[in-house]
């Protein structure tokens, strides 16, 4: 497949050839290119690097490192972490950037690079802009033997993430052992089989039931926390009678919750309950991004606060943020954002603030969910033919629709009375994302349903 160059870094599948694949070429290449944009506009040529478990990544982790050195830049290892660990490692170590060898929520043979400038947020689009033309125009200076960048591994930073995630004075540590939860989790053989149980034995969790918690990067499913990806830890809540369960993908950014019913809580949920929970104690503006569900405003609305929208993607949802000075945010992937931690997306922290949002409550996590409003949304992707013209297909759908109330901030987004549908091209892979919200399910599927068949019939 084409390597995929964006504001959410430089992915790709594993083998194929250069410029086409994600393959030790283009991985230098871009690895230059950002470590000498760091170095330019930096005074600190350091830079922290953290990956998730997938199979490709230690082969990928020794070509980053190897490819820093040998322009003169120092790197801090972290090993096997978390993006959001990475994300709060850089400030900390003072460094002029971050690398997060990580392909998210894609299958096993994705492998990316996520680029972090010096505060550990992702970087802006002129600077990702800044890093493709270095690559392009090939503007890298290679260091004399005497000059070659330092090493330096520092495996201990995930323990330092929970000691942080302790800190929060919103995280009740104390409700949460007095519960006595059972819990199960799915960490999809990833890092966060090292952090999540970690961080729940921190909370005075102790009765845990691990699935899939072994970092060797060979994913049991479908790695995206969906529902039809977590069919098992459905059941396996429901077999062992626990409280709740609880998945991350495979760089921990986002989360999502199983009742004791084995039902879902909804990825969209996560969010919005954490928001719920945060805003009980701290009033402050809220922000998701144009696909996420309007329930986090309805939420907002609940406690007298202003809610804002973002274009899709973390960096667009932090500088909104920082803008309206939200207290909480995220996407409503099951992406939750912070500010009093850091400014990213972080499973860990999320699993803090809802298991004390629970706990708290006394309510069981189905009864909890019940409390908030009901959307249904539909998630469809049509994929698109090399050399397809997306702004003439948006174009058109914006013409069709013309009368209803558009949104073009970040792609199309069509507002009907009470339904909303956002069309909009990944910033990971070659498709177009159709997500439509409704108050009722079959709705929600039939606006889907009619948009894919409008952009359909103009791809004809």
């Amino acid at each position: 497949m084409t390597l995929i160059k964006s504001i959410s870094g430089i992915r790709g599948t594993i083998g194929g050839t250069k410029g086409n694949n994600f393959t030790p070429e283009d991985i230098i290449k871009f690895t230059a290119a950002f470590g000498t944009l760091v170095k330019r506009t930096t005074n600190n040529p350091v830079i922290v690097i953290g990956r998730d478990a997938r199979i490709s990544g230690e082969m990928v982790n020794h070509l980053v490192i190897g490819t820093l050195q040998s322009i003169g830049i120092k790197v801090i290892d972290l090993g096997l972490s978390t993006t959001p660990t990475v994300e709060i490692a850089v400030p900390r170590e003072n460094a002029g950037g971050g690398i997060i060898i990580t392909a998210s929520h894609n299958p096993k043979n994705y492998n990316a690079l996520k680029l972090l400038n010096h505060l550990g947020e992702f970087i802006s689009a002129d600077e990702g802009a800044e890093v493709l033309r270095i690559a392009n125009e090939e503007e890298i200076i290679y260091s004399d033997v005497d000059k070659l960048g330092e090493y330096q591994h520092k495996f201990y930073y995930i323990r330092r993430h929970i000691d942080k995630i302790l800190e929060l004075g919103l995280v009740n540590k104390k409700a949460i052992e007095e519960r006595n939860f059972k819990i199960v989790i799915d960490c999809v053989n990833s890092t966060g089989g090292i952090s999540v149980p970690e961080l729940l034995i921190a909370l005075g969790v102790k009765d845990t039931v691990e699935l899939f918690t072994t970092p060797n990067g060979r994913f049991p499913h479908n790695p995206e926390p969906l529902p039809e990806n977590l069919s098992t830890i459905a059941n396996e809540v429901k077999f062992h009678n626990a409280d709740l369960g609880i998945v991350v993908d495979p760089d921990v950014d986002r989360l999502a919750i199983i009742c004791e019913d084995g039902e879902m809580f909804g990825e969209e949920y996560s969010l919005v309950s954490i928001a719920d929970y945060v805003l009980k104690h701290k009033k402050g503006n809220t922000v998701s991004n144009l696909s996420s569900t309007q329930a986090l405003k309805d939420i907002s609305d609940k406690h007298g606060v202003k809610h804002y929208q973002s274009a899709v993607g973390e960096v667009y949802v932090v500088e909104k943020m920082k803008k309206v000075k939200a207290v909480i945010g995220g996407e409503g992937n099951g992406g939750i954002i912070l500010p009093e931690l850091h400014y990213g997306r972080d499973a860990l922290v999320g699993i803090a603030l809802f298991l004390s949002h629970l706990a708290t409550s006394g309510k069981s996590c189905s009864r909890l969910r019940a409390e908030y409003p009901n959307y249904f949304m539909a998630k469809n992707k049509i994929e698109l033919p090399e050399g397809t013209d997306v702004k003439l297909i948006l174009k058109k759908m914006e013409e069709k629709y013309k009368k209803e109330k558009l949104n073009k901030e970040d792609g199309l987004k069509i507002e009907m009375e009470n339904d909303w549908v956002h069309l909009r091209v990944s910033n990971t892979e070659p498709i177009i994302r159709i997500y439509a919200e409704s108050q009722s399910k079959n709705t929600a599927q039939n606006i889907a349903k009619k948009m894919m068949d409008d952009i359909r019939q103009i791809m004809k």
